[in-house]
């Protein structure tokens, strides 16, 4: 059998359907329901432009948010989806659907009752992940052109995280956890030495990235190498630096609930001061 045999048909862009090699699955894509009957076969070759949910857990969660949703933002997200996918030229994880189906509803249900909802990383995630930022701004565009509803730049932010979750594999909590440690980390920074970075400046895009990256080394166990005469160095000529890039360490084990290595102080003690004033330093 090369088709699948549909089911049920949810609405006009979502149908249950029997495949042959996946068993039961969830179809998304635009018009597959429409003016389709149960019993009815769709050739598989028809089905490369739609999205098929193959795990369990991920189709009836799905099929419990579709009555909740409007018809037209189904759609919609199928578009950006697609979009996503050729943009990237990526295999996103699945869950995208759902979970950018439900914040959105959620986003426009808000936007509707003229219920702002502040972004407090925004700035950060658009430096840190750049493309998906982009992606975003394709998506929150697009919903307003065809519904007239503006989310504006702060939603922007957290879709650009759903995305970077879709493309990384990374669950949208620890995604978003990492950006808040980010600016936490720089809040720190301005906290104890008692001065603010220009958010436009190259200083700041680097800092961000180096964060991030150190982040990364943190979550994938990475060893950095040692470097103890530069640490003494560091320590003797720059003791106010140090001992916050040691404080910050401490903050990211705590929040990844990993070991940090030593020379990762070394490294943003370095980075610190490039970045303060001289005075500071």
């Amino acid at each position: 059998m090369n088709s699948l045999r549909i089911a049920k048909v949810l609405n006009n862009n979502v149908i249950i359907a029997n495949h042959p090699d996946r068993g039961e699955v969830v179809v998304i894509g635009k018009g597959i329901g429409f003016n389709r009957k149960s019993g009815e076969s769709i050739p598989l070759e028809a089905v490369e432009k739609l999205f098929i949910l193959t795990n369990q857990q991920e189709q009836e969660q799905y099929k419990q948010l579709i009555p909740q949703v409007d018809e037209q933002l189904i759609e919609l997200i199928g578009e950006i989806i697609m979009y996503i996918s050729s943009k990237t030229q990526a295999t996103l994880n699945e869950h995208i659907h759902i979970a950018l189906t439900d914040h959105l509803a959620f986003a426009i249900k808000r936007a509707e009752q003229d219920l702002a909802f502040h972004n407090p990383f925004l700035f950060e995630t658009k430096e840190l992940y750049p493309l998906e930022f982009e992606l975003a701004e394709y998506a929150i565009d697009l919903i307003r052109r065809k519904m007239g509803v503006d989310l504006g730049q702060d939603e922007t932010g957290f879709v650009a995280l759903h995305i970077n979750s879709a493309l990384t594999n990374r669950h949208i909590s620890e995604v978003r956890g990492h950006a808040q440690l980010i600016a936490d980390l720089v809040g720190i920074i301005e906290d104890e030495l008692h001065f603010s970075i220009l958010r436009h400046s190259l200083d700041y895009s680097r800092l961000l990235t180096h964060l991030r990256f150190a982040i990364e080394r943190v979550r994938r166990g990475e060893r950095v190498a040692e470097v103890d005469k530069l640490e003494s160095l560091l320590k003797r000529e720059y003791p106010i630096l140090y001992s916050l890039a040691w404080k910050l360490t401490k903050v990211m084990e705590k929040r990844l609930k990993m070991p940090v290595y030593q020379a990762e102080v070394s490294y943003l003690t370095m980075h610190l001061h490039r970045i303060v004033p001289p005075e500071i330093n």
